[in-house]
This record gives C-alpha cells, sequence and structure tokens, in this order.
C-alpha cells in the first residue's frame, strides 16, 4: 500500500512544551547594553513578578520547533482530501509573484503614482472575477469567505432598504455551510431551512411552501454541500425572483465548475469567491485571506465603498457618501498579497486552464468514489458526483460498529489526512471527500487503499479503529470532554488534564 505523509517525529523523545524544557538562568540571547538615558517608571506600570517565559537555550529552542515541525501535516506533505473545503496545493510559482518587491513592500500610504501598477492589477482581477462569474462588478475590500458572505448580505439588506422596506428571512438549504446561517443572523435575517430530496438537492416544492414577501433572498452554492449539481437552478432563482428576493451563490464549490458555467448565467445576483478554495491562495493558518464579492450591475451601487482621491494633507477620501453603498468592510483595497497570488493563479492558467481544473477535479472525485464505494458508498447514489463527494460509513458502522471517526483516525496511523466526517449533518456517518484536482492518480491510489484497510481491519480488529491513532505523538483525545468542557488557556504549574 502507498504511504501518506509521515507524522512521526524523529530524534529522541524529548519533553513535550518549551517550558518543559526551561531551566532558570538558561538564555538563548541577550539584549544589548542600553545606549539611552535610564528613566523611572511609574510604579504602577511594572509588573508584580516576571512573567513566566521558558528558559531555554538557543539549541533547545531550535530542537523543539524542529520537531513540531516534522508532527505537522500539510499540503506541502501529503492529501488533504477534507471536503467542502478544496484543500489544493498552492503553486510556488504564485508564492514567488506575491514575494516581488513591488508586490511585498507594498505600502497602502505611499505615494498613488508608485502604486499604479499594484492598482492596475487589482483591476484586472476585479475584471477577470467578474468574467468568471459572470457579475457586472466586483469587491475585493473581504477579508476572508465568512467576510464575504456578511458583504453579501449586507448588500442584500440595502437593496430591499431602497425597494419596500427590509424583509425578514433568508433560505438556506439544510445541508449548508455552517457560515452560512451564522452570516445571515449576523446580518440580522432570521435563517430558515430548506430541505434535500431523495437525490441531494433542494426540495423545490418545499422551497415553493416557503417562499413569501417576507424571503429577503435564498444561500446556495452549486454544486451543493452534498457534492451534487442542482438540476432545477433555473426554476429556483426564478422562483425567489418572482418574489422579489435575491440568490446569494455561496463560492465555496466554485472550483468545480471553472469554464464549464457560471452562477450569473444561472440566476444568480451575488457571488463571494473564496480565493484560498478556488485560486489556491494559502489556506488557514490564521493568516489574511481574501473573499471577493462580485454582484449584478443593479446591486453594484450598493458595494462597499472605494478610495477615490487622496487629501492635501495625505489622508484618503472614501466614497462613503454615496446613499446607496453599505460603506467600508476593510481598510484600503483588501489584502493585496493574497489577491497578487489569486491574480497569478488566474492568468498562468487563462479561460483554458480553468476549464481544466474543474474537470481534473471532477474526474478525481469520481474516481476516488467508485474505488471506495464497496466500502464506503455514495450518501446519493443515483446522482454523480461533482468535484467532492459524500459517502456513508453507516453500513460499516451497523456491521463492525466502527464509525466514521474511527476510520478517520486510523487514517492518521496509515499516513494519510482524514476527510471531513459527519458533515454535511443530513447524512448519517458523513464521510465527506474532496481530492481536488492537484493530486496524481498515485496519491488517489494509495489514498484508496488507506481507507480499504481501514474497513478490513473494522472487520477483523474493530478495536484497532477504536483506539487510533497509536503511532502519533498524541494519541487518541477524548472530543465529547474537550467541546463540553473548554480550556483555552495553559498556566505554567498547573496540572495537566
Amino acid at each position: 500500500m502507498s504511504e501518506g505523509a509521515p507524522v512521526r517525529t524523529q530524534g529522541p523523545r524529548s519533553p513535550s512544551t518549551i517550558r518543559d524544557r526551561s531551566v532558570p538562568g538558561r538564555r538563548a540571547s541577550g539584549f544589548a547594553p542600553l545606549d539611552v538615558p535610564s528613566v523611572k517608571m511609574n510604579p504602577s506600570f511594572r509588573r508584580a513578578r516576571p512573567p513566566a517565559l521558558p528558559e531555554v537555550a538557543e539549541i533547545d529552542l531550535v530542537r523543539h520547533y524542529t520537531r513540531l515541525s516534522q508532527q505537522n501535516y500539510g499540503v506541502d506533505t501529503g492529501v488533504y482530501p477534507l471536503g467542502s473545503c478544496t484543500m489544493k496545493y498552492n503553486p510556488k510559482m504564485a508564492e514567488a509573484v506575491a514575494a516581488f518587491p513591488g508586490f511585498q513592500r507594498l505600502h497602502p500610504l505611499q505615494p498613488d503614482a508608485t502604486a499604479q501598477g499594484a492598482l492596475e492589477l487589482l483591476w484586472r482581477l476585479e475584471q477577470a472575477l467578474c468574467e468568471i462569474t459572470g457579475m457586472h462588478a466586483a469587491t475585493l475590500q473581504p477579508p476572508a469567505g465568512a467576510c464575504g458572505e456578511m458583504t453579501g448580505l449586507l448588500v442584500m439588506r440595502a437593496f430591499h432598504a431602497d425597494h419596500g422596506g427590509p424583509r425578514a428571512k433568508v433560505l438556506i438549504p439544510d445541508a449548508a455551510h455552517g457560515t452560512n446561517p451564522a452570516s445571515v443572523r449576523l446580518a440580522g435575517f432570521e435563517a430558515v431551512a430548506v430541505p434535500a430530496d431523495d437525490r441531494g438537492m433542494v426540495d423545490v416544492a418545499a422551497l415553493d411552501g416557503l417562499v413569501d414577501e417576507q424571503v429577503a433572498g435564498l444561500m446556495l452554492t452549486n454544486p451543493n454541500t452534498l457534492g451534487v449539481f442542482e438540476e432545477d437552478i433555473e426554476r429556483i432563482t426564478e422562483r425567489i425572483h418572482r418574489a422579489g428576493g435575491l440568490v446569494y451563490y455561496d463560492g465555496a464549490n466554485l472550483n468545480a465548475i471553472l469554464g464549464r458555467c457560471r452562477p450569473g448565467d444561472m440566476g444568480f445576483d451575488i457571488v463571494h469567491i473564496n480565493t484560498h478554495k478556488t485560486f489556491a491562495t494559502p489556506h488557514g493558518g490564521g493568516g489574511p485571506g481574501a473573499g471577493p464579492v462580485g454582484v449584478t450591475q443593479e446591486l453594484a451601487p450598493y458595494l462597499p465603498a472605494p478610495v477615490v482621491a487622496r487629501r492635501d494633507d495625505g489622508t484618503f477620501a472614501w466614497d462613503d457618501d454615496r446613499p446607496r453603498s453599505i460603506g467600508r468592510l476593510h481598510g484600503f483595497n483588501g489584502n493585496v498579497g493574497v489577491l497578487v497570488r489569486a491574480y497569478a493563479y488566474v492568468f498562468f492558467h487563462g479561460a483554458d486552464g480553468l476549464k481544466e481544473v474543474s474537470e481534473l477535479a471532477a474526474l478525481n472525485a469520481n474516481y476516488l468514489a467508485a474505488a471506495i464505494a464497496t466500502d464506503f458508498p455514495l450518501a446519493f447514489p443515483a446522482e454523480r458526483p461533482m468535484h467532492e463527494f459524500v459517502a456513508t460509513a453507516k453500513p460499516l458502522k451497523d456491521a463492525t460498529g466502527v464509525r466514521a471517526m474511527d476510520v478517520a483516525k486510523r487514517l492518521i496511523d496509515l499516513g494519510y489526512h482524514p476527510s471531513t466526517v459527519y458533515f454535511p449533518l443530513v447524512v448519517e456517518e458523513a464521510m465527506m471527500v474532496e481530492p481536488t484536482e492537484t493530486e496524481t492518480r498515485e496519491t488517489l491510489d494509495g489514498l484508496a487503499d488507506a481507507l480499504r484497510r481501514a474497513a478490513a481491519e473494522a472487520r477483523t480488529d474493530p478495536d484497532l479503529l477504536h483506539e487510533a491513532p497509536r503511532t502519533t505523538p498524541v494519541r487518541r483525545l477524548d472530543e465529547a470532554r474537550a467541546a463540553r468542557h473548554l480550556r483555552l488557556r495553559w498556566g505554567m504549574g498547573e496540572p495537566p488534564d
């Protein structure tokens, strides 16, 4: 069986935290001699006791963090088949472009004349995103996908305020991403769930019964969160429009349709784009993101206000006095470094290349789904999945007592990152898998081998999976306890749980 990325630690075993290595008086560095006059400090600013910082030698510090890096699993070390996340490889070409001094050292307060190249890049990216999605105009301000959702919903709210007053409800499929209802509530709407039918698509009859004059719009992604393309999408968008509502496209699954079809052509009015999912900018890690939002011509006046001029005193004039704009969502022009990466990805591929991206994403997902179907059948086998698929471990659980979580933990022992499990919630023992277009056939074969091996072990030695992972530095965690008894900080000297 092909192995995935290792998650073991090299070298001798060592204390688990840097604080465990601490020895009083030991130092990795020191301060230079004071070269400014000393002053007396107000006693109220002085700490009662020194900070509880670890005291270690430089070599201990280096070895500790090197060892931690060896335990880490990332997209540069192995496949990340997390469904709904599109954890694709980040091309180093895009990283190199973003590191060009003209972008890396760019400052929003520098003279306009020195930033014209970057501003043109952002303008060209905006035009490209509009062409890809079928929208009329876009904003690059939102710093993440969730903020993009919020932006789109505020545009929706402002539009209805201009056309007869705000409406109360936004419809959301019951298999939608969790950020959808959260964004809806934050924008001041009530979230109303729309059930799926036996095909894994929106139940159009149920939708008809939910649409009334209080519906501001519908949030939907297509293909949907079950990995199935909504065949009735034009009927759905027409029904919402007939009631005076707007249709919002969650861009989480845009990777599946690049170059094949566009949300605007399906009838969507608002689109947000996750650059980390679709255009291979870095995903996760706590760094900056980007969630551009595109809208139809009718909604363009409501987009976040841009910078329109620099005042004589060097400050900026924002177009905040536009009576219909929702205002600013982020400073200046968004997270430019991330947007430069997206630009590099889009224009490196071109129209034909982006189309091939979606085709390969769908091919890889269907290949892997077929390879594991005997042990983990599709939740909706009558429909061909797109870029991702939702399988179920329910037959395995019924036969052996081994659940999807056990399979996921065993995959870690076998060197692979697990897929998403227990989402969408509408599928029992759900395993949501998205290999993306960047993975090779050999990698997919290795992952399929690992999944089939886990299923075989479940039938012969279920305790092996119940106790997994066994080979990692930290064994199986009590996730239920962690969820119920959160402990978000650690204090020096406190006993471990």
